[in-house]
């Protein structure tokens, strides 16, 4: 993995977690002790699934550059499909209140995109190789130099 793809999902999981941490504590004192697991397992399920899928898109990134941006749509779908089927799964469990678990998926899910948009930001990529054209003929380098927008001149 490399240092920036570290850095970006430090950057989501931390905030994730805070308000993750938070968001029980809210609903332990508005709610009960349900409530506040219910919150706290679906801002865990949020913050995990997301950072699988940025694991996988890392590794698909690495070995399959040519692939990244179907495989980044099929990921994110496939997230967004497989926390609905949980949703649906769990809406009716005994051990968690349902809503607040809803509740908390939609918030970790939010501050995880935030915090990964953050980081994305943050992070200095470099997607233009500089070194790519240091092997061209110095005289085509002149020629270009010399032409100017509305023409030669």
């Amino acid at each position: 993995m490399q240092s920036n793809d570290a850095r970006i999902i430090r950057g989501a999981a931390l905030p994730t977690a805070t308000v993750g941490v938070l968001a029980t504590l809210v609903a332990a004192l508005l709610a009960g002790g349900r409530e506040a697991g219910g919150v706290a397992l679906g801002a865990f399920v949020a913050a995990a699934f997301f950072a699988i899928g940025l694991l996988s898109l890392n590794v698909v990134g690495q070995r399959w550059p040519e692939l990244f941006f179907g495989a980044a749509f099929l990921i994110y779908t496939t997230q967004m499909g497989l926390l609905l089927v949980l949703l649906l799964v769990l809406r009716d469990a005994d051990f968690l209140d349902g809503q607040a678990f809803a509740i908390g998926v939609l918030v970790g899910a939010a501050v995880w995109l935030a915090g990964q948009v953050r980081g994305h930001l943050r992070v200095k990529t470099l997607y233009v190789d500089v070194t790519a054209g240091s092997d061209r003929k110095p005289e085509a380098a002149d020629e270009r130099s010399t032409v100017t927008p509305g023409g030669p001149a």
